[in-house]
């Protein structure tokens, strides 16, 4: 998954300028899911996965563009599901919630599978190995969220830098042993595998809506959040661009069958170093991103839970914040306590990331299935964003969002049968709904808000 949303603010009084501002939009686009990516991309289309990337690639810019001028005009730590609500409702917000918060329990641990895998190929760990550092990162997610800790925007900002610092390093080290014999054949699965490698690499790509929770954290969103987006944009270009034609260029056939492919391109720069120094940024990089994307799941369940898209009872610990219609009730997230801490929404999803993780475990599914579901359902939480976008703005605004919205849809129909879990999802919001209708026309409660 990407990496840390929200981080705070950063500076004098947390207002941000476009330089701090684009620091942080990398600590939210880049994550440690890049760092098992390019091998499953390389498995679903060969060579030909670097047009998946360079597609990917192509459709930020629209998506990106968008987010910063939805932050900009509605400066606001609500996220996708406040833009939902203005433009669309509070059902249509509370499917969007459905998305994020049950694709955490399917996220978490593919994030920490990632990390595992690393420390084990390092270690010599094996298969045991890679499941027991699994789960010892899970269970320190899930112990410091229950005790309130969280990382500190300086820290996401520092594992950030390290990712960058570690796919430079990686790609610098490995441009001079590029092979062109290595992009040949270039398409052994055909466009049908192009298709595949796109719908996981989205993994790699979900955090743009991230402009839009840190749109308040800018002196001046109008203006500085483009200017730290487009320089977001410049450099994850360049870094996925090198690491994609890296990959193939120089593992070749290897890119497609070994679960950590920085660590054997650092290998001709660092030598026997590489696996030790990859293993110990990527287990960094995985605690930090999964630390993260529970404390948020967490908080964001116990929103929905308040307002009646979750059972209510998951909404012990947790301030006011609403999901609602109009421009000053479509807050979401935000609590009047920060310091107080949903115990009940994190509990769900710690027992729901246990239940993956034993599922996984067992059945030997591996990484490629996580990852595909969480694509699905961070696309459609993208394609919602960018749709209420073309309401909500515009002008330039408006007809860049329409493009960003294609292109998004266009991506959630090369997710394939993976579309099967946000529509289920999506099914459960609206059955909770009209169960919550049903409860307050027999008067045993409050209806859906907005209803």
């Amino acid at each position: 998954m990407a990496g840390a949303r929200g981080t705070g603010g950063a500076g004098p009084g947390g207002r941000l300028g476009p330089g701090q501002g684009t620091a942080l939009l990398l600590g939210a686009v880049l994550g440690p899911g890049v760092l098992a990516l390019p091998h499953l991309a390389a498995a679903a289309a060969g060579p030909a996965s670097i047009v998946a990337w360079a597609a990917l690639l192509a459709l930020s810019a629209p998506v990106a563009l968008t987010f910063a001028a939805l932050g900009g005009r509605f400066p606001d730590g609500g996220g996708v599901a406040a833009f939902a609500a203005r433009a669309f409702g509070a059902r249509t917000a509370a499917v969007t919630g459905w998305w994020f918060y049950f694709a955490v329990p399917v996220g978490v641990p593919a994030g920490a599978l990632i990390g595992a895998e690393y420390v084990s190929s390092a270690l010599g760990l094996g298969a045991g190995g890679t499941l027991a550092v699994t789960c010892g990162l899970l269970a320190a997610a899930f112990a410091a969220n229950h005790a309130g800790l969280r990382f500190s925007g300086g820290l996401q900002l520092l594992l950030a830098v390290l990712l960058v610092a570690l796919l430079v390093a990686a790609v610098a080290a490995a441009l001079p042993a590029v092979r062109p014999g290595n992009f040949t054949p270039f398409a052994p699965h055909g466009p049908e595998g192009v298709a595949r490698a796109a719908g996981v690499l989205f993994f790699a790509f979900v955090g743009w809506e991230a402009a839009s929770h840190l749109s308040a954290e800018f002196a001046d969103p109008r203006r500085h959040l483009p200017r730290a987006t487009v320089l977001t944009l410049a450099v994850v270009g360049v870094l996925y661009t090198g690491l994609a034609v890296s990959v193939i260029g120089v593992l070749g056939g290897r890119a497609a069958v070994s679960p950590v492919p920085l660590a054997l391109l650092l290998e001709h720069g660092a030598g026997s170093l590489a696996g030790p120094v990859t293993a110990g940024a990527a287990l960094l990089l995985s605690f930090g991103a999964i630390n993260t994307y529970v404390a948020g799941g967490a908080r964001l369940g116990a929103a929905l839970a308040r307002d009646g898209a979750l059972p209510a009872w998951l909404a012990g610990g947790a301030g006011p914040a609403r999901v609602g219609h109009g421009a000053d009730s479509a807050r979401v997230g935000h609590d009047a306590d920060p310091g107080r801490v949903p115990h009940r929404s994190l509990l769900l999803l710690a027992v729901l990331s246990g239940a993956v993780t034993a599922a996984v475990a067992g059945s030997g599914l591996g990484l490629d299935p996580l990852m595909r579901a969480t694509s699905a359902c961070l696309a459609a939480v993208t394609a919602v964003g960018v749709a209420a976008a073309t309401r909500l703005l515009s002008g330039a605004g408006r007809r860049t969002a329409a493009v960003a919205t294609v292109l998004t849809l266009a991506l959630l129909a090369a997710c394939g049968p993976y579309l099967l879990v946000p529509l289920v999802l999506a099914a459960g919001a609206a059955a909770a709904g009209r169960v919550r209708v049903r409860s307050s026309a027999a008067g045993r409660g409050p209806g859906w808000p907005g209803g």
